[in-house]
């Protein structure tokens, strides 16, 4: 009888899980490096999209995680705004389900996932730009708050959707989608 660790470990796609290092790698290290938001975001959003198709749901949910704390480590985001950092995980993940939501949903694959992109950027943007209105308000000194909900404004749906974008783009040319 095979005992369940040896049964899990058989089950390990290896092609799966050299996609999500490679993806988890970028994700990591990319906010490291490039410390510029209108590259540093697209990328981003386009590896988490990426991680949805190539190894799925969960990975992504999980690599939702990740590129904020870097952000944050590295000084792409400022430490004054350690506190939305959760929300900035939440806002990923809710662009990663809204994309796979649309996707499985509609019958038309390409419809689906512009229709998810588009809707999952406009969700991110407005989850991310109202919280921080708010704990900006309660944290931190009016002006500082004005650049924080500026940083999380627009530009967050513009990178969403130009990541979202560019992962179309290595998708289609994978034959992923």
């Amino acid at each position: 009888m095979i005992s369940l660790k040896a049964k899990a470990i058989t089950q390990i796609n290896a092609q799966v899980l050299v996609r999500f290092f490679i993806l988890a790698g970028v994700a990591t290290l990319l906010p490291f490096y490039v410390h510029t938001q209108w590259l540093t975001g697209p990328i981003i959003n386009a590896v988490l999209i990426l991680t949805l198709f190539l190894v799925g749901i969960r990975a992504a949910l999980i690599l939702c995680l990740v590129p904020s704390m870097v952000a944050l480590g590295s000084g792409l985001l400022p430490a004054i705004l350690a506190p939305i950092v959760p929300f900035i995980m939440m806002g990923n993940a809710l662009l990663v389900l809204a994309v796979d939501w649309f996707y499985n949903n509609l019958l038309d694959s390409n419809r689906g996932y512009f229709l998810g992109l588009f809707t999952g950027a406009l969700i991110k943007f407005l989850f991310l730009y109202s919280s921080v209105i708010i704990i900006s308000r309660l944290l931190i000194k009016q002006e500082l708050a004005l650049k924080v909900a500026q940083i999380m404004s627009w530009p967050q749906l513009a990178t969403a959707v130009i990541g979202g974008v560019i992962a179309y783009l290595f998708l289609k040319k994978l034959k992923k989608i």
